[in-house]
């Protein structure tokens, strides 16, 4: 008998309209384009600006895009599942908040908390419900807006993030879809990457604000030498397991933290440039989005049967990859 797999059957995305650009950013704080584009890659990011909105105004876009895009009736999704890290609130879950403003009565809806990972780990558990055959429409976003965690004072990790979401729907197939997946996590990573206060272990006080611990922590150079050495393991690993050479692949997906780790990831898979999907120089860093908005950005030189595969690393430490065969031919 052949077994359900859980395909990619669309993609959707948002970036907001404000574009802050390196020059803008070199007169906040001491950086400069030249070093900016020198050590991360990045020439832009979109942030939002509109008061009122958050991380579920960026899903909800992108969900509403997808549903458009692939003709879905709201009524007819059984799940959406949100990655992010900085959602609307502490609960109700952002996901629920992105189902309420796009019409998905009929579905339930969760969060998963994995940073730079969180979209690979909630396609992992998207693609369980959907192999068991418990639902045949689920939707999975990541979502983030990581301006409202950044210190823009902070010259060392203000350049890195921007805003954005991209939403990916899942339904069940008996030819392509997701084939393999490897995650990992190493919690001691803990102290290299985190936001201090805000959670149950510094609540919000007048002392945690002032010392400016409810913005991201990152020591750049121990997650840069972790970040390359899991993705670069786990993006080969799975080729080895799946019998899988340079040449098979046609895209590397891989999170948008910084072009040097990219390069990096390519050399071990032993892939050419034009294999690999990059837009970090206009998006930034969207944590959760990252690879979900390559997916939407490069669509249309998607076709079925395509091998990809989406790697990430991130806070916790979080880490894996994801090996698929695109669904479908651009419309």
């Amino acid at each position: 008998m052949t077994r359900i797999k859980a395909a990619i059957t669309g993609v959707g995305g948002y970036v907001p309209e404000y574009v802050l650009n390196n020059e803008e950013l070199s007169r906040m704080v001491d950086t400069s384009d030249e070093w900016i584009m020198q050590r991360i890659g990045i020439k832009e990011r979109r942030i939002l600006k509109e008061k009122g909105k958050a991380t579920s105004y960026l899903g909800a876009k992108a969900v509403k895009e997808l549903l458009r895009k692939t003709h879905t009736d709201p009524l007819d999704v059984e799940l959406l599942i949100c990655a992010t890290v900085t959602g609307d609130m502490h609960f109700p879950a952002t996901g629920n908040l992105i189902s309420d403003k796009t019409g998905l009565i009929n579905a339930f809806s969760f969060d998963v908390g994995a940073a730079c990972s969180g979209f690979i780990f909630a396609l992992e558990t998207g693609r369980r419900f959907i192999e068991s055959g418990a639902y045949k429409k689920v939707i999975v976003v990541g979502a983030d807006m990581m301006s409202a965690i950044t210190d823009y004072s902070d010259r060392s990790t203000c350049p890195l993030f921007g805003d954005g979401a991209a939403a990916v729907m899942l339904e069940p197939t008996q030819e392509y879809g997701v084939e393999d997946s490897i995650l990992g996590v190493d919690g001691s990573g803990m102290k290299h990457l985190h936001m201090v206060a805000g959670g149950s272990l510094h609540p919000p006080t007048h002392e945690t604000v002032d010392a400016r611990q409810h913005f991201m922590f990152q020591e750049g150079q121990a997650v840069f030498k972790v970040a390359e050495s899991k993705m670069s393991d786990v993006s080969v690993e799975i080729m080895q397991r799946n019998n899988l050479s340079h040449e098979d692949i046609k895209f590397l997906v891989p999170h948008q933290a910084n072009m040097r780790i990219i390069d990096a990831v390519a050399r071990r898979m032993q892939i050419n440039a034009d294999q690999v999907m990059i837009n970090i120089q206009k998006f930034g860093n969207t944590t959760a989005a990252t690879i979900p908005l390559c997916l939407w950005d490069y669509e249309k030189e998607l076709k079925k049967g395509d091998n990809l595969i989406l790697t990430s690393f991130g806070a916790g430490f979080t880490w894996g990859a994801i090996y698929l065969k695109w669904a479908y031919n651009p419309a």
